[in-house]
């Protein structure tokens, strides 16, 4: 598979800010070039809280979080954003059917070529959630025909000892898409942790780093394959 500028690019996330640690580097590398759409299922907030009230506390920091999914997605000039605002943690207390008519209401009116989310096995249950919902909303009937990857998130993706990341396709990345990236994720304040937790700036790098070796290359994105179609 190769990404071209014919392609529509539809990332479904869970929180904000899982989609510059997935495929930031993606995007940076594609930006201007493919068009991109972001569709964020859940807050990425009260789950902070003890409970799940939305206290005019909460929504200012599940507000300052949108602000700050369209400063970093603003990097790679990314406005195509829609915000649905599930509850953060909790996305077991949802039907899964009303986050399937989410995501089938997006791929039916942007028409992805490509869709990029998470990993099923993800220790993240938002994720793996979300991850189900993809699958099930992009089962291979007419009009929902496209190619279908799962990215990874540090301190999520790579904490699952048991079931592992095995990625099988890889996007080159220069040093710019990796500076870009790690740029990007620093708008979200908070997010970053210190090395060595993975959540780093060094812990970014060195994933960059890892994957690049595994196709020779300095720095890579990688994803998995759920399902590609070759023409």
């Amino acid at each position: 598979m190769v990404i071209n500028n014919k392609d529509r690019i539809l990332i479904i996330a869970a929180h904000p800010d899982d989609e510059i640690l997935g495929c930031g580097g993606l995007l940076s590398k594609y930006a201007n070039q493919v068009e991109t759409s972001i569709v964020f299922i859940a807050e990425g907030d009260s789950c902070r809280f003890d409970t799940p009230e939305l206290t005019p506390l909460v929504l200012e920091k599940i507000n300052h979080r949108e602000d700050c999914a369209r400063e970093a997605l603003g990097l790679f000039n990314i406005t195509d954003i829609e915000f649905n605002n599930l509850p953060c943690g909790r996305l077991d207390s949802v039907d899964i059917i009303d986050i399937n008519k989410i995501i089938e209401k997006k791929i039916l009116s942007f028409k992805p070529t490509i869709i990029l989310s998470h990993y099923s096995q993800d220790t993240n249950n938002d994720h793996r959630i979300v991850s189900r919902s993809v699958h099930m909303s992009t089962r291979p009937v007419i009009g929902f025909d496209m190619n279908v990857l799962s990215f990874e998130i540090l301190s999520s993706t790579e904490w699952n000892l048991q079931n592992p990341f095995k990625p099988s396709f890889f996007v080159e990345l220069s040093e710019d898409d990796l500076t870009k990236k790690i740029d990007a994720i620093k708008i979200y304040d908070g997010e970053i942790r210190e090395f060595p937790h993975s959540r780093s700036s060094e812990g970014v790098k060195c994933l960059s780093q890892y994957r690049g070796m595994q196709i020779g290359v300095n720095y890579a994105e990688a994803f998995y394959v759920n399902r590609i179609k070759i023409q």
